[in-house]
């Protein structure tokens, strides 16, 4: 039976996790809009911040996962807090893998800074950044407040991401079709939007989290998704 002094050890412990999880939280969101707007603005230098940043993020992923790997060795929790423990790496996980789309549109970014610019695509790029960005912000809100409705909140409205992430590629297809002289830029557009999409799909995934965390069961409904592509693409979902 664990004695009052190592639950409140093994408590600061977990503190310590969730501070680390909201840092690179904070890293994460800050990476996805400074890419977005480095490729408004057409801002090499800032893209190269991004790219560098990225190691940050890896960094604390890591650390999270050593501290995680020495609280089950070292004080073998069962239930509510051996799911707390998992619970946080999986969210450092799809963290991390949202830092990795941020560097990726910013390398697409510092590309797209030395060809014509696409009418309208940066606006609609920096709308999806920032609704990505909220779903990140209030799902870790959630993840600390531990409140299971609000990252179902998060969740549903995955939904709006597709929605973007469709009439944009609607969008490219109509500028490569008017003018083949837009496709390689197009095609690059098309490749950071479908990388923000994406990471509306690891918020969401983190808010799963939250609800297993929570209620100790993930959500039994299909997770709602609006990605219409495939089918204008021909390719089977």
């Amino acid at each position: 039976m664990n004695t009052p002094h190592i639950a409140a050890a093994f408590d600061r412990d977990l503190e310590s996790m969730q501070a680390m999880l909201t840092r690179m939280g904070g890293l994460v969101e800050a990476a996805i809009l400074d890419a977005s707007r480095a490729l408004e603005m057409r801002d090499e230098e800032l893209a190269s911040i991004v790219r560098k940043g990225d190691a940050a993020i890896d960094d604390l992923e890591e650390q999270i996962n050593l501290e995680a790997a020495r609280l089950i060795a070292l004080r073998a929790p069962a239930a509510a807090d051996l799911r707390t423990v998992l619970t946080a790496m999986k969210i450092a996980a799809a963290l991390e893998r949202c830092g990795d789309y941020a560097k990726n549109l910013a390398k697409r970014a510092a590309v797209l800074a030395r060809m014509p610019a696409i009418d309208g695509s940066s606006g609609a790029v920096r709308r999806m950044a920032k609704a990505v960005q909220l779903q990140l912000q209030t799902v870790l809100d959630a993840y600390i407040r531990r409140d299971a409705d609000l990252a179902d909140q998060v969740r549903k409205g995955d939904h709006d991401v597709d929605q973007m992430y469709n009439a944009m590629f609607r969008e490219l297809l109509t500028h490569m079709m008017e003018d083949p002289r837009n496709i390689t830029a197009c095609m690059h557009l098309h490749f950071i939007a479908k990388n923000i999409e994406r990471m509306g799909d690891h918020a969401t995934g983190i808010a799963e989290q939250v609800i297993y965390l929570v209620r100790g069961a993930l959500p039994d409904d299909e997770r709602p998704k609006a990605d219409t592509t495939s089918a204008v693409l021909g390719v089977a979902q």
